[in-house]
């Protein structure tokens, strides 16, 4: 059996410090053995840099998804290519800009690795190819190589990961919804033996709106004009989930939702 920790959106400075003292505490207690978290808000609330990347790597991160906002900042494109630990999503139409899956080892776990994917929607999200035959295509290529894959899903509407979810059942370990900074309470596990939850949650600071100071939002919603938005600092939470996996067979055999304050 294996131990995946799959954390949410990390949102801005707070998000990093939740996760730098949160996350050793988490795998040291809990027998983490691998840690997937996305990080496409972790530079000021849009963004990554390749610094933070890797100090995020630092802190006890495997891999590191992304979303539609992975390419905010503009660094990001001459370090994505030489990091096979951040991803973009796969579906992108253009290529060559870094990898979208990976198949990474498990320290301490002989002969045994990960495969992660990182897709993105499109419902009421940017156009992109096709997540689904995405999917499908890159599935088929990692079960060469392992068992256990996992999914982070970086989309809008529950229907759509839920689609996904379903549709990849029995195929792959896990599919987990990022995107949307508020955890759902749907945690499952699908017949076929693939663990899922619409999405994973926020981890940054949660007295606010989704990780940004409330006023600039709300400002906006009442003018239609833009506002600045900056990122929240109080309360500070750390947000995702626990999955346990056999690693023979791939199949998901726990899943546990966490929300773990500073």
């Amino acid at each position: 059996m294996i131990r995946v920790a799959c954390i949410g959106d990390i949102v801005g400075r707070p998000g990093r410090q939740a996760l730098r003292e949160l996350l050793p505490r988490l795998v040291a207690e809990r027998g983490v053995d691998f840690v997937i978290a996305n990080g496409e808000n972790a530079a000021g609330g849009f963004g990554i840099t390749g610094e933070i990347a890797d100090d995020l790597l630092q802190c006890g991160v495997d891999v590191i998804t992304t979303g539609n906002h992975v390419w905010d900042r503009k660094d990001i494109e001459r370090y994505l290519p030489q990091q096979t630990r951040l991803l973009h999503p796969a579906n992108y139409p253009v290529k060559g800009l870094g990898p979208g899956c990976a198949v990474i080892p498990v320290a301490g776990r002989e002969k045994l690795a990960i495969g992660v994917i990182n897709l993105a929607g499109r419902v009421f999200m940017p156009p992109l190819d096709c997540p689904f035959q995405s999917a499908s295509r890159i599935v088929d290529e990692l079960r060469t190589e392992t068992a256990v894959i996992i999914v982070d899903f970086h989309a809008e509407a529950t229907s759509e990961k839920l689609a996904l979810a379903r549709y990849l059942d029995g195929r792959v370990s896990g599919v987990f919804g990022t995107h949307t900074h508020v955890q759902t309470a749907d945690e499952r596990i699908l017949a076929g033996g693939t663990a899922c939850i619409c999405d994973l949650g926020m981890t940054g600071a949660h007295d606010s709106i989704i990780g940004m100071k409330p006023e600039p939002i709300i400002a906006k919603f009442l003018t239609g004009l833009p506002h600045r938005y900056e990122v929240a600092t109080r309360d500070a939470r750390m947000q995702g989930v626990l999955v346990d996996i056999d690693e023979t067979s791939g199949r998901a055999t726990a899943i546990e939702r966490l929300s773990l304050k500073l």
